[in-house]
């Protein structure tokens, strides 16, 4: 049997096509492979010539389109909603140095664009092409006005007078600016590199002033039409504060020109004073309504010290010397910096007597000029003394004797209690950055002796703040409530929607309204008979308490001038606190010079802030006829003691806790239990 023929199952090609039809194949098939290895060689070369052309091409169209979107920095504002801080648009310049050096015709023209629509030198760009020619992102210039920006996108957008402009665009971005200059400069400070608050509220709020930068996102489809994808920036918070600008400019004009009218008086080539500070509050919140300090600084130019050193006195400083003074300048006075508080602390010390039962306010008492204590004889600055006197008329005429006699019987232990329940060595808790730390500053019961109480019961021998004796002195008046002092009362959304709000937060209970309403009589014998005579203004029912205190060191004859005072006195609206630090005159002692300017303040600030003003219509008596008794308004203070030292030492810097960072949200920390009041049920809020 025969066996068929195995087929081959190509067999079939070999019959469709002859053997001259296949050559022709493999030669189509090898044409084919070639082409491809051109095409390949084709783009090898294109890429390796040309690539950068076209990798330059779509570079530049993300320069323009994929970019960084800035937030804009909350604004800062006064009670009224009034801009005191803000941010403003503007612009940096960019250079995209390899796209203008990408063909020889876009150079001239770019860099004369540069210069005239920017002021940018042809030197300055010449030298960035000779050191970064490949460079696609050059800052030439920052903070360029909305104007300018105008100006270059017109010239940008012609491209029959200016085709060959290449490689600049622009980075919008925002400037801070501070519409009122230096008003209230140590309470909302200003801002250092990239949107990081330096001092005041721009510090303690940064977090909440901040927003976060959106970016835009531009990208080729598949149709060779670009599609963007914005993620948009989150501008930051406004802080609405409590200060009042209107109430600031007439505090701040009124120091103002005090120091003017005693520039270099005693002390040629130097201010009026060393400082001159104003704290008004709101006694019934802890809402601080003005808080103005001298020297004080520009917003806007905040390293301009002119207001203190020549251009030479400047210049032969070194860069330490510079800094430091520049620290000086803009450290907060009222916050941050201590002295002894002097007689505003007598009512703290009468109050202290009255709470713990130990007085009853019946006593009487008799100065004779001096009281001996312990080793020493300490001086009352009535030398002649003030005679026989009731517990009103010490305060009234601010008698050291008497409150020397008080504190001995009010004793170390109930004294310093009172002390830490008043707030003098602990933290107040205001929402300001820098606030001094004062624990040292006081006796304890171990070192206290009756000499260092007899002092301290009439505000020397210990240091305290500004900010301690206004908030100490709210509570005296207010029923016995202290409340944290603030400067922020809440916080809205870039469309002014109130996200929080600061409510006035309650520390604890000084004082028991029986003693409060108990003190209201004697400060008020202050003002009509007493030491504050000077400082009354007609129509005002006003209680108050001067301060003189000797600076240390004694023998250099410094001292710091206060007045306190509220009204009115029966339901108190305002408390206004003033203090001169070493005023540039012959006698610094002369209590007159704070009388003075604190009546001009409370006479501006109480019309404007609307306090009520008394039911009768009492006439206005001439000062002639108001000249207080045996020369009380001049408190002037005499050492107590030439050979007496005080056993603390830098008594007249700041006293900074580095490591302080207060929560804004809840300040307030449980008191030790030694020195917590308890709140009576019927006092209770």
């Amino acid at each position: 049997m025969a066996v068929p023929k195995r087929r081959n199952r190509f067999d079939f090609l070999t019959k469709k096509f002859p053997k001259r039809m296949q050559e022709k194949l493999v030669m189509v098939f090898m044409g084919v492979v070639l082409a491809f290895v051109a095409l390949i060689g084709k783009i090898t070369y294109i890429n390796a010539s040309k690539g950068s052309g076209y990798t330059k091409i779509v570079l530049e169209q993300q320069q323009y389109d994929s970019r960084v979107i800035p937030y804009k920095r909350g604004d800062i504002v006064d009670c009224n909603g009034t801009r005191i801080a803000t941010s403003e648009r503007v612009y940096n310049v960019i250079l995209d140095v390899y796209v203008m050096l990408s063909e020889e015709k876009y150079k001239k023209p770019t860099m004369e664009v540069l210069k005239t629509v920017f002021g940018i030198p042809e030197g300055t760009v010449q030298e960035i092409i000779e050191e970064r020619p490949d460079s696609r992102y050059e800052i030439l210039a920052k903070k360029i006005s909305y104007e300018k920006a105008q100006e270059f996108d017109e010239i940008d957008g012609d491209e029959e007078n200016y085709p060959d402009v290449r490689g600049i665009w622009l980075e919008e971005d925002y400037q801070r600016s501070y519409p009122y200059g230096r008003l209230a400069s140590d309470v909302v400070g200003f801002v250092v590199g990239t949107n990081e608050g330096a001092i005041g509220i721009e510090s303690a709020y940064n977090n909440i002033l901040n927003g976060t930068n959106g970016r835009e996102y531009g990208y080729f489809n598949d149709d060779a039409t670009i599609e963007r994808t914005v993620k948009a920036s989150k501008n930051g918070n406004t802080v609405v504060s409590t200060i009042d600008v209107t109430l600031q400019s007439m505090v701040e004009q009124c120091i103002r020109e005090f120091n003017e009218a005693h520039a270099g008086e005693a002390r040629p080539g130097q201010l009026g004073s060393k400082n001159t500070a104003v704290m008004i509050m709101n006694p019934n919140t802890g809402a601080i309504l003005a808080e103005a300090s001298y020297p004080d600084f520009d917003l806007n130019n905040p390293r301009d010290l002119s207001i203190l050193y020549s251009g030479e006195q400047w210049s032969a400083m070194s860069e330490e010397e510079q800094l430091t003074a520049m620290n000086d300048l803009w450290r907060n006075f009222c916050v941050s910096d201590t002295f002894e508080p002097g007689s505003t602390v007598k009512p703290m010390t009468v109050a202290a007597g009255l709470e713990s039962g130990i007085l009853q306010g019946d006593e009487t008492y008799a100065c004779y000029g001096s009281l001996h204590v312990g080793d020493y004889d300490i001086s009352c600055h009535q030398k002649t003394g003030h005679g026989n006197e009731t517990v009103q008329d010490a305060v009234a005429y601010s008698c050291n004797v008497a409150m020397m006699h008080m504190a001995e019987k009010i004793g170390v232990d109930h004294f310093l209690r009172y002390q830490h329940i008043f707030g003098f060595g602990e933290y107040t808790g205001i929402d300001l950055p820098g606030e001094a730390y004062t624990e040292g500053l006081l006796f304890n019961k171990e070192n206290m002796l009756d000499v260092n109480l007899a002092t301290c019961s009439f505000g020397q021998g210990f240091n305290a703040t500004m900010t301690q004796v206004a908030s100490a002195f709210c509570s005296l008046v207010n029923g016995g409530y202290y409340y944290q002092p603030h400067v922020v009362k809440q916080i809205q959304d870039g469309d002014g929607k109130v996200v929080e709000i600061k409510d006035p937060v309650l520390l604890r209970k000084t004082v028991s309204a029986e003693t409060a309403e108990q003190l209201k009589p004697y400060l008020r014998a202050v003002m009509e008979y007493g030491t504050g005579i000077n400082a009354q203004v007609p129509g005002y029912d006003i209680g108050g308490k001067t301060g003189t205190a000797e600076k240390l060191p004694r023998e250099a004859e410094n001292y710091v001038l206060s007045f306190i005072g509220c009204a009115p006195l029966e339901n108190p609206e305002v408390v206004v606190y003033v203090v001169i630090d070493e005023p540039n005159v012959a006698r610094q002692e002369t209590s007159q010079y704070v009388l003075e300017l604190s009546q001009k303040i409370m006479a501006q600030a109480f019309p404007y802030l609307d306090i009520t003003m008394k039911e009768d219509d009492v006439p206005e008596e001439t000062k002639e006829e108001q000249q207080p008794e045996d020369n009380a308004g001049q408190e002037e203070y005499t050492s107590y003691n030439e050979n007496y030292e005080d056993t603390y030492s830098n008594p007249d810097g700041a006293y900074i806790d580095e490591d302080y960072n207060p929560d804004l949200d809840g300040w307030a920390e449980e008191m030790p239990v030694e020195y917590q009041v308890p709140y009576p049920e019927e006092d209770t809020p």
